[in-house]
């Protein structure tokens, strides 16, 4: 239940949440091979995901 909670107050849309899901299965699936750090595919995804959280939580002025 908190992790539902968490999404619902990420700030992010449904559209959003669903195009990211789908782009994160398509790179788990269909992307190259393990790679670490900076060049995993996944993990780019996943800081792109809390940038945009973490900018939209300054806009709104929450933590």
């Amino acid at each position: 239940m908190k992790a539902a909670r968490a999404l619902a107050s990420d700030g992010l849309s449904i559209g959003y949440r669903i195009w990211w899901s789908f782009r994160k299965f398509i790179m788990s699936v269909f992307g190259p091979a393990q790679l670490s750090g900076e060049s995993d595919p996944v993990e780019k995804l996943r800081h792109e995901r809390a940038a945009k959280v973490a900018q939209i939580q300054r806009e709104r002025g929450t933590s």
